[in-house]
């Protein structure tokens, strides 16, 4: 608007008094420039809130532009001025029967606009009019103010009928009506529209759902998605009334059909229609990144209930160098959902390149990505040991660490199968300053206490420093080196013991840590058979 940025450019002392005397000119050009300057000081935060009763004073006009501008000043400052903001009532009960329906429903509208409960009362009688006019614009109008009038006075909308009323325009022979109805019930609902479709006002809906807006439809769309279809037929009505909706250009309308097709799917259910949100969903990683996360946000969602109807099109979910963090993350953990022996070898080969990533988060969560493929195929699992111990060889610190704690889960999920790769772990002791890491190892040691020539040496090394451990790293060292005594009994393993329950008893001040110490030293003293079964009991597979 170049034409009317002379409005924002006055700085001058006085202006306040200059306009109130302006107000009361007989010129309408005055009185309009007059007012552009008020709503663009008002638009930059200047206070002109001294000027309301001159403003009010000149609503009743016939130039439509110029009552909008005064509504809109009402508007922004009745709530602070409520005792004058009175004065205009009578201005919008009158407005609200002009002629013009432009008119009425501009009334209306701000009237529902200025929330005053001393104005609530005066707004019932026009809005109550309104709801019947003639004018399909000024019922849509009429349909969103009750929504607004429910959020003030609840109790008032219910007494009124006005909820009748709504349910009534449900099925209004124009589809903005229909639309706006549909979306104040939502509201008022608090986003349950579980029950403001029925059987009845089906077919008015649907016939709506074409030519209202494409913000009316997506209101439709999920009101019929929260539809209960009575049979198979009906909900077969409902889907194929939708369905070319999933071409439309507006996001906000390809979810909502989407929505309603997984639905009903439950009712009708077809692997063909099951496929035809799959090319939509699609398109939309190609769109801008909000878009894209609220996308791959509703992919996993879906999923839950279809696991496998995007795995051909796994490759959608490969992370591109501009993608933003949060749908990198999102669309790694997609990657492991779509992976079966089909595409796991290209997914890994994906995820191998993330791990080299120069952001570090995102490539500790493609190492741990490897690993849930590693759990979810286990045809593949070795390729994806191979995997992380090429990660490993890169001596790159996190990623070493990272590999390690996903290592111990696939070690648990196949026990014995990979002790061949227990020494390679081993070699990378120098490398390790994360709990989580250290931990793992631990836990690996213990584990393979039997197996692994340098066992002894290197929790002989843990124990040195384990006052200076974080208390996780010492509760699994604990229970690591009671492992190892009672599968590889000597005297250095018990010497090693000792100093550990020792510390654990007397000089830690951690009450778990002591608690556990105390379970196994009286173990150990009743029985090392009994003890050797509790301790080293085969634990559940992860899940």
């Amino acid at each position: 608007m170049p034409r009317d940025s002379k409005y924002f450019s006055s700085s001058k002392k006085g202006e306040v008094a200059e306009w109130r005397q302006d107000l009361k000119t007989s010129d309408k050009v005055l009185l309009k420039t007059t007012v552009k300057r008020i709503i663009a000081a008002m638009t930059v935060g200047k206070d002109v809130c001294p000027l309301f009763l001159d403003v009010i004073n000149c609503m009743q006009t016939e130039d439509i532009e110029l009552k909008k501008l005064i509504y809109l000043y009402a508007i922004n400052y009745a709530r602070s001025n409520p005792d004058i903001a009175i004065l205009a009532v009578n201005t919008f009960v009158k407005d609200s029967q002009d002629p013009n329906p432009f008119i009425r429903a501009l009334a209306v509208r701000t009237m529902g606009c200025i929330r005053v409960d001393k104005i609530v009362e005066y707004l019932c009688d026009p809005l109550n009019l309104a709801l019947r006019d003639p004018d399909p614009y000024v019922r849509k109008t009429a349909a969103i103010c009750v929504a607004k009038l429910h959020s003030i006075n609840s109790e008032l909308v219910v007494d009124r009928g006005f909820l009748q009323q709504l349910k009534y325009l449900s099925v209004d022979e124009n589809p903005m009506v229909v639309a706006n109805s549909i979306s104040a019930l939502v509201e008022i609902q608090n986003g349950e529209s579980s029950e403001i479709i029925d059987s009845q006002c089906l077919s008015a809906v649907i016939a709506s759902l074409d030519v209202c807006t494409e913000w009316g439809q997506v209101a439709i769309l999920n009101c019929l998605a929260a539809y209960k279809c009575v049979d198979g037929s009906e909900a077969k009505k409902v889907i194929e009334c939708a369905l070319p909706k999933l071409q439309h250009a507006n996001y906000a309308v390809v979810l909502a059909c989407i929505r309603l097709i997984i639905n009903h799917l439950q009712v009708e259910r077809s692997d063909e229609l099951l496929k035809r949100i799959v090319p939509p969903m699609v398109t939309m990683l190609n769109a801008e990144a909000e878009i894209q996360y609220v996308a791959l946000s509703s992919i996993e969602d879906i999923m839950n209930q279809f696991p496998s109807i995007f795995h051909e099109t796994y490759k959608a979910f490969f992370c591109k160098y501009d993608d933003p963090a949060y749908v990198k993350y999102k669309k790694l953990d997609i990657l492991v959902k779509v992976t079966n022996e089909g595409n796991v070898a290209d997914i890994l080969v994906e995820l191998r390149e993330y791990s080299g990533e120069v952001d570090i988060e995102f490539s500790r969560k493609a190492i741990r990505s490897i690993g849930a493929c590693a759990l979810s195929v286990p045809a593949f699992s070795q390729t994806c040991v191979d995997a992380l111990l090429i990660i490993i060889d890169t001596r790159v610190n996190y990623a070493v660490q990272e590999s390690i704690v996903v290592l111990k889960d696939i070690f648990r999920c196949y026990p014995g199968k990979y002790e061949s790769v227990v020494t390679p772990l081993c070699r990378s002791l120098e490398c390790l300053d994360d709990p989580d890491a250290k931990s793992s190892l631990i836990y690996i040691l213990g584990e393979y206490a039997g197996r692994i020539d340098s066992t002894l040496d290197l929790l002989q090394t843990f124990v040195d420093t384990i006052q200076d451990e974080p208390t996780s790293v010492q509760l699994q060292l604990l229970t690591s080196t009671v492992k190892f005594f009672l599968k590889c009994p000597s005297q250095q393993a018990k010497t090693l013991v000792q100093k550990i329950l020792k510390f654990a008893t007397t000089d830690s001040e951690h009450p778990d840590l002591r608690d556990r110490a105390y379970v196994y030293w009286r173990l150990l003293s009743h029985d090392t058979d009994t003890a050797a079964n509790v301790v080293t009991a085969n634990i559940p597979l992860p899940s």
